[in-house]
């Protein structure tokens, strides 16, 4: 366990990225040809700040002969992702080892010099939120947001010694590799959740179970219009939880309402939270205190188990989004009559207790670790601008 202590003193040295990386390309700055298989093409789309490495979602791929041909250089393990282009401009991860993909174009591999700088001190500090900043603020040409390497020479870094630089970034990466961990818990959780529900109500569904329009098993309950409701001070007061917060977590970016709303639309964590328009999106939500926006449902049941009407929201949520993906106006959507036509399968009182035995623990846990996740992040964002400008160090 890291040892943060205060030291009121402050890092005054900087040092441009440039000074610190090379710039490796890993491809020929233009779109590749992709395939349904082969090897994995990661886009900026699976670079976050939230994550530590790379994430495999909605993945392209390039076939070996493409592979061979098109790309010149390659990441190595230890360097750096970061994202050059578009809404996630700036966004940097670790290459994981081994390497098994290939980086597509808006994006390079930065390659450290370790006798310059400590290789995870430059990961905290490519994510802090000077470092950030300074990045959004770039005097970038274009519609799109881009860097150029050029553009290195002027982002500007913390230089504390190298002593210090080492404890800060393996406070950083310990931290967030307590949080990935995490998060691969969870993600563990939840397919052990869905292999159990498909088993019950898809391969071994009974005949005698009783069909029920999922709008009869929950309460869909519509959130407010919050900007009706604003703060009176700033003690008495709540954030907002809109779709953009459903998917990245509340932020300085959120909305505030005062806390005076009906107590029905303050949500908590471990509600479950379903996003009906723009983005369809079921979640238990794992944030702080905060008020329901409309476009969203806080679904609750006085008579079936949470369990048990999130996974048949989330069963449903394919069909929803296909419904959402039809309608012609410039945010599709559901509607109530889309919850009264998807249909559930009850079973009776005693196997549902039964199945709730297997299912409420893996649930509970669940809200436990994303708990325990918030608590990490929190303390890691919040000492982290700290510790770089040496109000605070940390001895690991």
């Amino acid at each position: 366990m890291s040892n943060v202590a205060s030291k009121m003193h402050s890092i005054q040295q900087e040092i441009p990225l440039s000074k610190t990386t090379k710039f490796v390309v890993d491809n020929r700055g233009r779109t590749a040809p992709t395939e349904k298989t082969g090897i994995p093409l990661i886009a900026t789309n699976c670079i976050s700040n939230n994550n530590l490495y790379p994430v495999y979602e909605n993945l392209r791929y390039v076939s070996q002969e493409t592979y061979d041909s098109w790309f010149r250089s390659h990441p190595e393990p230890g360097d750096l992702l970061l994202t050059l282009k578009g809404s996630q401009n700036g966004a940097v991860c670790l290459v994981p080892d081994p390497v098994n993909f290939v980086i597509a174009q808006d994006m390079v591999a930065l390659r450290i010099d370790e006798k310059v700088i400590d290789p995870l001190f430059l990961f905290a500090a490519l994510r802090t939120d000077e470092v950030q900043a300074q990045i959004k603020n770039l005097d970038v040409s274009g519609v799109i947001p881009h860097l150029k390497k050029s553009d290195f020479d002027k982002l500007m870094l913390p230089y504390p010694e190298r002593d210090t630089q080492h404890s800060i970034g393996q406070f950083y990466f310990y931290t967030s590799k307590k949080i990935d961990l995490l998060h691969r818990q969870n993600k563990t959780l939840e397919a052990m959740a869905e292999t159990l529900f498909r088993q019950w109500f898809v391969v071994e569904a009974q005949e005698d179970w009783i069909e029920r329009p999922l709008s009869s098993i929950a309460n869909f309950l519509n959130g407010i219009a919050c900007q009706k409701y604003p703060p009176r001070n700033e003690l008495e007061k709540l954030p907002v939880l809109k779709i953009r917060e459903l998917s990245s977590g509340i932020s300085e970016a959120s909305d505030w309402v005062t806390n005076e709303v009906k107590p029905e639309y303050i949500v908590e964590a471990g509600d479950v939270i379903f996003a009906w328009s723009a983005s369809l999106i079921v979640k238990i939500w794992d944030g702080e205190r905060c008020v329901l926006n409309q476009h969203l449902f806080k679904v609750t049941s006085d008579k079936f188990p949470k369990w048990f009407y999130l996974m048949w929201c989330k069963h449903h949520l394919a069909e929803f989004i296909s419904i959402s993906s039809s309608h012609a106006t410039t945010m599709g959507h559901i509607k109530r009559g889309d919850l009264d036509a998807a249909m559930v399968s009850v079973p009776s009182p005693n196997e549902l207790k039964i199945m709730s035995e297997q299912m409420t623990p893996l649930l509970n846990k669940k809200i436990a670790i994303d708990k325990q996740i918030r608590t990490l992040e929190t303390l890691r964002d919040t000492l982290l601008p700290k510790l770089m400008s040496g109000e605070v160090r940390v001895e690991v």
